[in-house]
């Protein structure tokens, strides 16, 4: 290992004077001088740098020496990605560079992929079966559960293991569990990864996990996304399988995971983790008992006091709208660029945690800048070849508060309700003189006439198509830039959409003047939470603003939600909009049995259980049976 950091340090910073000695000798110098190497020290090099513009006549070169395809593959460029995996675990490459490697090497594999199928069928004519297949470390199954479409995490957990030589099976997003499994069996894999962000993901994972055990299955697995914790993991899942069940929080930690599971150490891997888990669990348990709560109706009775003489202006606008292929270069002055980092788990130090400070970090500040620039670049590209569309709908509606439940009429009169949004009320007895639910910020019936807006966007039109042509030519470093960027357009087109009904389609801030840190750091009027997050935790009030806006027909179906409630394309976002100045972001936290029912018969449920599923343990403050 030392020796592959050292060739790799000497790779990537070549001896001062090594370029000018070789233009000196009549050779190429300068930042070409490592073509001067032998075959292996190129591809090595082009690896390493994730430099394509000379990996197909390299590995020509390598495979008319070698003479077999597969001895290309399990030699030089095998090497290569031992050390580019070295490289990465040590903390001298990142996820960007490593992403970019694995391109190039994708690109060589598929260079010799015709001459392994031609050897291949000749054997299987010479000696009437296959030829051995590149020796891996091990075979590993992703998978984005069923009801669930992000997978950007899940992708780049894919890069990382394939770039430390395990063989990636990845099933893709929304896979249902009967072809997990069955797929895991004909692969025999030796791992299988579950990814997930939603909360009913969570659920899924847990029937997973009971199926494996049912059908006697014993390979270890493997839980992450946004909602996934090592708390649920342990609590909800490794109780379901016996064959060993692991959190991984990001994708850096997958490649030593996996390692340890293939290792000879598998069972004192598996038993530590299993010993820690106890421990999370019956701490977990412990703190159940401990948990004080404040009855439904004691926290209602504690709700906060709201001035409504300060209910905002009638809207200048009415009803909803559609805003169709709005220009993306005002989207782009509204982007948010540190999460665009953390995506690709680029982590500056305070004070550079953020953009743009973290371009001063020590350590990540000269990736993230080359990242950065990558990333302005492909939008210059997107807007210059109308690569992503971004459109949206946004509606405003007369609105009364009911209780903890919000009715929104068809007109001014308020004499019919078009729909309703039901809210969850803080709960857990946490001391505090007041106990919040998103009603409460909007005018109770009968004291003020009042409103709410609503919006649904995307910057990921074309998002898809584009990432299937990136992926037909082997550039998945641009496919996972590309979806990164999407992701970034459409938070930034919800800030533009808030700004729109803020200062013009509402108009209850006309006189509004804030940069885009303001913006950030939320000092507008009013809040905009979306549905299934935590000031309403539930999914499904996405179908009901959904159904308000008239996304499908509006959109003319290119937003989408499916069976789960979640955007299409994925690159969407959704918001409630509350205006009074008084309104605050808070989360709900947990809730008790007794709101719960009371929620599931509000919404005309005559059991428990649905509400349960979506709100899942994270919400539920109880064991639900």
């Amino acid at each position: 290992v030392e020796r592959f950091l050292e060739f790799a340090e000497q790779v990537k910073n070549p001896p001062k004077g090594a370029a000018d000695g070789a233009a000196a000798g009549g050779a190429q110098g300068g930042k070409d001088a490592w073509r001067n190497g032998n075959y292996v020290e190129r591809l090595h090099h082009a690896l390493i740098n994730g430099i394509d513009k000379f990996i197909n006549e390299d590995v020509e070169e390598a495979r008319a020496d070698l003479k077999l395809p597969l001895v290309v593959i399990e030699g030089p460029l095998m090497q290569g990605m031992g050390i580019i995996g070295d490289l990465f675990g040590a903390g001298k490459m990142f996820l960007p560079q490593v992403i970019k490697s694995a391109r190039v090497m994708k690109k060589a594999v598929a260079y010799l992929t015709p001459f392994m199928e031609e050897e291949k069928r000749a054997a299987a004519l010479a000696a009437g079966e296959d030829p051995d297949q590149p020796k891996y470390n091990g075979v590993v199954l992703m998978a984005t559960v069923k009801g669930d479409v992000h997978d950007i995490g899940k992708n780049i957990v894919g890069v990382v293991l394939g770039c430390n030589n395990f063989k990636v099976v990845d099933m893709g997003v929304m896979v249902p569990c009967d072809k997990i499994l069955e797929r895991a069996m004909q692969e025999k894999v030796d791992v299988i990864g579950l990814s997930g962000l939603i909360t009913p993901s969570l659920d899924e994972m847990v029937y997973v996990a009971e199926q494996m055990q049912a059908r006697g299955m014993k390979m270890p697995l493997m839980i992450g996304g946004a909602t996934t914790s090592k708390r649920h993991t342990a609590v909800k899942i490794t109780t379901k399988y016996d064959g060993g069940v692991i959190h991984v929080l990001d994708a850096s930690r997958s490649c030593t995971v996996v390692s340890a599971v293939m290792s000879q150490e598998k069972q004192n891997y598996l038993d530590d983790i299993k010993d820690e888990y106890t421990e999370i669990r019956d701490e977990y348990y412990s703190t159940l008992i401990d948990k004080k709560w404040k009855t439904l109706e004691q926290a209602q009775s504690m709700k906060p006091e709201i001035d409504w003489t300060l209910v905002p202006p009638k809207p200048k606008f009415i009803g909803n709208l559609m805003i169709k292929d709005h220009p993306i270069t005002e989207i782009i002055e509204y982007i948010d660029w540190t999460p665009f980092f953390q995506v690709y788990q680029l982590r500056g130090k305070y004070p550079n945690r953020d953009y743009p400070a973290i371009f001063r970090d020590q350590r990540v500040g000269e990736e993230a800048k080359r990242l950065f620039d990558e990333a302005k670049e492909m939008l210059e590209w997107v807007v210059k070849e109308n690569i992503l569309q971004a459109s949206g709908v946004v509606g405003i509606w007369p609105a009364n508060a009911v209780g903890d439940d919000i009715e929104v009429y068809a007109s001014e009169e308020r004499d019919t309700v078009k729909c309703k949004f039901y809210g969850l009320r803080q709960q857990l007895d946490m001391s505090e003189p007041t106990y919040w639910c998103q009603s409460d910020f909007i005018a109770p019936k009968g004291v003020a006439p009042d409103y709410i807006a609503a919006f649904a966007n995307t910057g990921g039109l074309g998002c898809h198509e584009q990432r299937q042509k990136f992926e037909a030519t082997g550039d998945i470093d641009k496919a996972i830039l590309l979806e990164a960027v999407a992701d970034r357009l459409a938070e930034a087109f919800a800030e533009l959409i808030h700004k729109k009904i803020r200062t013009t389609l509402w108009g209850y801030a006309p006189d509004e003047s804030l940069t885009l840190d303001d913006l950030l750091k939320v000092r507008y009027q009013g809040i905009r939470p979306a549905p299934g997050y935590p000031s309403q935790p539930d999914h499904r009030e996405k179908k009901t603003l959904w159904d308000l806006l008239d996304i499908d027909r509006l959109s003319e179906g290119k937003l989408q939600l499916t069976e789960s409630y979640m955007m299409m394309p994925s690159a969407s976002v959704s918001a409630l909009v509350f205006a009074h100045p008084q309104a605050k972001y808070f989360s709900v936290g947990q809730v008790n049995k007794d709101q719960v029912e009371a929620y599931a018969a509000r919404r005309g449920e005559s059991t428990v259980e649905g509400t349960e599923r979506w709100l899942g343990s994270t919400v539920l403050g109880y064991e639900k049976r």
